[in-house]
């Protein structure tokens, strides 16, 4: 088996992607989503990390973050799947979904798929591609109807529930 390598240097974007164990839509549910952005942009506070975008769809996350000052992606992304693991637990112990599933399960699969961008075309690149899965997948018509992305602030300037900042 070889050994992950997860590449930080300074100046590189992370555009990274992770989903729900078993690929289960355990993100289909608003309340959900909320708890993924909401902990998303304490993570983004806590690790002085600037988010350039965001999409949660039903059963994965795709996020595009800048580390300027040094910070690191895999802190982040342990940090920020811990909490949201813990809370959407606690919302969901009560639900239709916990009668189905067995909530000793994790939320999420181990590990995460981080792809570094080095150059303003590939960000662009990333950045389209994200806000254009909520379509791909017919859960909008166009990238603005989907709420849980960064699309919205993009195309009209609008708040998304956590700060963008474009690179």
């Amino acid at each position: 088996m070889h050994k992950r390598v997860i590449h930080d240097e300074q100046g590189h974007a992370h555009f990274v992607t992770f989903s729900c164990y078993k690929r289960r839509n355990m993100l289909s549910l608003q309340e959900t989503k909320r708890i993924v952005v909401g902990t998303l942009g304490a993570q983004i506070t806590k690790h002085k990390t600037k988010l350039v975008g965001f999409v949660i769809m039903p059963n994965h996350v795709h996020v595009l973050v800048w580390f300027g000052d040094g910070g690191r992606i895999s802190p982040f992304m342990r940090d920020w799947k811990r909490e949201t693991s813990y809370k959407i637990k606690k919302f969901l112990r009560n639900s239709e979904y916990a009668r189905r599933h067995d909530l000793r399960e994790p939320v999420w699969q181990p590990r995460y798929h981080d792809f570094n961008v080095v150059s303003r075309e590939k960000i662009l690149e990333k950045l389209n591609y994200m806000h254009n899965n909520p379509v791909a997948a017919n859960l909008a018509d166009t990238p603005c109807e989907y709420r849980f992305s960064s699309a919205l602030w993009y195309e009209k300037g609008q708040s998304v529930g956590v700060r963008i900042e474009c690179m």
